[in-house]
């Protein structure tokens, strides 16, 4: 009875109905429109920076981390990597030799950051062969190397020149090579671009004297949420021996970065939910006040109080029912089409992202926990909105309110 007297109620007042509904679906669609943009904006760069660099999850030596010294290194063996091989959401495996060189050629030389790769399966795990811009991509038994577009200008290095890479190999000996240039790559991001130089991961072995050992073994995951798991279940599995570490400790500046524009972006959105809130606060207490006659006609033709406290909240849950639902419908094709075709950045705008190490583009992402945090906060905000206009309504004087007078 009291759900049908509330549908009609609703429906006295059409504008009043639609315009509260509305601002609770525009405050929903803007906040679920930021936040997708954001967190797909996070998980964008930092696939694209793991897979290109550190990976998700590194296992090392434990020592590696502060000494960054190729003594320190893990066995490139099938029994140590197969308890790893267990884990569900896995997706990826890559044993690399990561050390550090100074690169030259002629009379210029630079200090490069130098990745040995088994470079098919590099390939399809970071689709790195699709960043040449000139040349062939190496193979697995090359005596050639893959440098970036930002190094290649710095040391004035085309494909067919050759490149020395000069460094510390394993137990003390020296690491010197001289390697011809098979192809130029460019990547997104110019920290990336101007210093590394990637070798198939044999000649990487040879050239700093490892033999089957490797720094790293990095690890991906299909899923982003699941690192932190994945962390405790890989440390348990290979105990003190091995140092895990996932993409906060191995890109700090990112998760740093990362975490300040959260905040931010969190605080727009409880701003924006604020001017919301003061809005539709305002139009449930008007809902309430103007209303009073009928309510005190309904308190004397014998409806008991918390009867008539019911009937005001389930017309709040309709009018929160419809804004949500309203929302949900301009949200999903919205985020929907960016999510398929990612906001391109240019100009100055562009060249900020690319120094903060981001790519220049802002793809969206569609995530069910989204969905449920925003409409969670909007019916909230609701409740919220509701307690003081609830409170001045049980308080009603019958005789006052039946003259007209004020609840």
């Amino acid at each position: 009875m009291l759900v049908k007297l509330a549908w009609r109620n609703l429906w006295r007042q059409k504008r009043r109905t639609l315009l509260t509904a509305l601002s609770l679906a525009l405050a929903l669609f803007l906040s679920l429109f930021m936040r997708s943009m954001q967190e797909g904006s996070y998980q964008h760069n930092i696939d694209n920076s793991a897979r290109f660099s550190t990976g998700l999850v590194q296992l090392s030596h434990p020592d590696f981390a502060q000494s960054q010294s190729i003594e320190d290194l893990l066995p490139q063996t099938d029994h140590f990597i197969s308890p790893a091989m267990t884990l569900p959401h896995v997706s990826y495996l890559l044993p690399r030799i990561e050390s550090f060189a100074l690169a030259s050629a002629g009379e210029r030389s630079k200090g490069v950051m130098v990745i040995g790769v088994l470079p098919e399966q590099e390939d399809e795990y970071s689709g790195i062969a699709s960043k040449l811009v000139a040349g062939e991509f190496i193979t697995h038994d090359d005596q050639s190397v893959l440098i970036g577009e930002g190094l290649a200008q710095t040391l004035a290095l085309s494909v067919g020149d050759e490149i020395v890479l000069y460094g510390q190999g394993y137990r003390g000996q020296t690491a010197a090579g001289l390697y011809r240039v098979k192809g130029v790559l460019h990547f997104p991001l110019a920290a990336l671009d101007k210093q590394l130089v990637y070798l198939p991961l044999p000649l990487a072995q040879t050239l700093y004297s490892t033999g089957a050992q490797v720094t790293t073994w990095v690890l991906h995951s299909d899923e982003l949420s699941r690192i932190p798991a994945l962390k405790a279940e890989l440390q348990q599995l290979y105990g003190q021996d091995v140092n895990v570490r996932d993409w906060q400790e191995l890109a700090p500046e990112m998760a740093q970065q990362i975490t300040m524009d959260k905040a931010g972006g969190v605080f727009m959105m409880y701003l924006l939910y604020g001017i919301v809130g003061f809005g539709l606060f305002a139009t449930i207490l008007m809902m309430t006040l103007e209303r009073q006659r009928e309510f005190g006609v309904m308190l004397a033709t014998g409806l008991q109080r918390h009867k008539l406290m019911q009937l005001i909240i389930i017309e709040s849950c309709f009018i929160s029912l419809l804004g949500v639902i309203i929302g949900l419908a301009v949200s999903f094709p919205v985020v929907g089409y960016f999510y398929y075709h990612p906001i391109q950045l240019s100009g100055d705008t562009a060249e900020m992202m690319l120094e903060m190490g981001w790519e220049p583009i802002i793809p969206m992402l569609i995530s069910i926990r989204l969905v449920v945090d925003q409409v969670t906060i909007v019916l909230m905000l609701m409740s919220i909105c509701l307690l003081y206009p609830l409170w001045r309504a049980y308080h009603l004087s019958l005789v006052s309110a039946l003259k007209g007078g004020e609840l």
